[in-house]
């Protein structure tokens, strides 16, 4: 992505980004479940990095797993690029955490953009008080051993619902995250600018009174005039 490109996700709302998806034919992008912890960090914008987690075998998955400098999960932490957003499937099961403030507190200090899960964190209370976006299903101690087992990274996953495939970009907000497919993240970005412009000025009306028929959607003519007249101006 360019510069320009990450200004239009930057500035657009989750909501408007769904939308735009929508009007090409994607109805299912919005992650499912999860929410943001820290309410102070209003957007988060990167590319996917993935960890895939099946359901944990006890012979397989005691303790010592740890113990291996080539664990997936530990690696993941340690690799997952710069500016990227890292993404877990925790098959919709907070039971038990799929990371905690330590590795979250890592993957902060080496610059990646944010950590979703649809499952849950344990010492989400230190975690929300980190400077980096973090979003899940809600707090659970035990650790991930007990019921999930991280058996691939950067492969395509399923969280909360919805397919996220590596670099596929994340978007983040107050009211969640939403994944844009990464070969259309230019196609839509054209979409998402124009709605956010269009949005800003019906707001604007409607603030000051404005009946939203005729204008959201832009159906009226006299709308349709004001507001290329408004447009106008802003250039």
């Amino acid at each position: 992505m360019n510069n320009e490109i990450k200004d239009i996700y930057k500035k657009a709302s989750v909501a408007t980004i769904c939308t735009a998806l929508f009007k090409k034919g994607l109805k299912n992008q919005f992650i499912q479940g999860i929410s943001p912890l820290n309410k102070k960090i209003s957007k988060m914008l990167g590319l996917a990095f993935t960890v895939r987690y099946i359901p944990a075998r006890e012979d397989l998955n005691s303790i010592d797993v740890f113990k291996d400098p080539n664990h997936p999960q530990r690696v993941a932490v340690e690799e997952c690029p710069k500016d990227y957003v890292m993404v877990f499937d925790s098959r919709k099961d907070p039971r038990a955490a799929s990371a905690g403030s330590i590795l979250v507190t890592r993957m902060m200090v080496r610059g990646c953009a944010g950590v979703v899960t649809d499952g849950g964190f344990r010492d989400s209370y230190e975690i929300k008080n980190l400077n980096i976006p973090t979003y899940h299903n809600r707090p659970s101690s035990p650790t991930n051993l007990t019921l999930h087992q991280a058996i691939d990274i950067n492969v395509p996953i399923g969280c909360g619902d919805v397919a996220v495939w590596p670099n596929d970009l994340i978007v983040g907000d107050q009211e969640g995250v939403v994944v844009v497919p990464n070969n259309i993240i230019t196609d839509i970005s054209t979409e998402v600018k124009f709605m956010t412009i269009y949005e800003d000025f019906v707001l604007k009306k409607v603030k000051k009174g404005s009946s939203i028929r005729g204008l959201y959607p832009l159906t009226n003519e006299d709308e349709k005039n004001n507001y290329e007249a408004w447009l106008s101006k802003q250039s």
